[in-house]
């Protein structure tokens, strides 16, 4: 399984850059769809889309080794949430990546008799229940350094400055608003790995959401979003800093 995992986490780069590419597709051709002059492009760019994704599937074939292997990590987690949260993600990361494996053989013609659109709507469920359980994690961290920057002398005079310049802003809307409002912000600002990881997180919940007919978008929707979390996450993957811990 080791080795499997070491081929993965190799693949990693490339799924990323595919996935960009592919969701930039989509991007694009809502753009270009009213456009009569671009019929072509339109043609070709969604071809591109589909053999991008057609790549990254390829690329996945071993990822649910590696979610189970995260998982087993995520239980020895000292923090009830964390390990709560993490292990439920990645659990289900596992079982998303088995329906997505079991499509990919199905697209190649390995497998025949399956519910295809089942499987798709199973593969959907479990991404989405896997990100709900990463935004909740996300949260957690956020208010857990939120209150340690809230002890912090420097960030309190901060806090209580900003509020006394914009008081009457602050009267105007609620003073512990304003000072929760400015804490927040701060701790995004100085913990950019929590940052991103969140934004990455609302981004790609946007397409199970879709899928799953929770919420309703549109093809442009979800090509930024998935565009906006892909380029996220290659930033994670070069900048390693920039990549939530556990």
């Amino acid at each position: 399984m080791d080795s499997l995992i070491k081929f993965t986490n190799q693949s990693q780069g490339r799924d990323r850059i595919f996935r960009a590419a592919q969701y930039a597709c989509a991007l694009s051709v809502y753009l270009l769809r009213n456009n009569a002059h671009s019929k072509e492009l339109v043609n070709k760019l969604k071809s591109l889309e589909s053999h991008m994704s057609a790549g990254r599937k390829l690329f996945r074939l071993g990822n649910t080794a590696h979610a189970i292997a995260a998982a087993k990590r995520s239980l020895l987690l000292p923090d009830r949430v964390l390990r709560l949260c993490l292990t439920v993600a990645n659990l289900n990361r596992a079982l998303y990546f088995i329906c997505d494996n079991a499509l990919w053989a199905r697209n190649v013609g390995l497998i025949r008799n399956m519910d295809k659109e089942r499987w798709s709507w199973n593969s959907s469920r479990f991404y989405f229940y896997s990100l709900i359980m990463s935004l909740i994690r996300d949260v957690y961290d956020i208010l857990v350094l939120m209150v340690h920057d809230a002890r912090d002398k420097r960030v309190k005079e901060k806090m209580e400055k900003h509020v006394n310049e914009s008081r009457e802003v602050a009267e105007a809307v609620f003073p512990p608003l304003d000072a929760f409002i400015f804490l927040l912000l701060h701790t995004l600002k100085s913990h950019p790995a929590v940052a991103l990881d969140t934004l990455k997180n609302i981004c790609d919940l946007f397409l199970p959401l879709d899928k799953l007919g929770i919420y309703q978008s549109n093809a442009g929707v979800v090509g930024f979003c998935g565009l906006i979390s892909s380029l996220i996450g290659i930033v994670t993957l070069t900048q390693p800093d920039l990549k939530i811990k556990p």
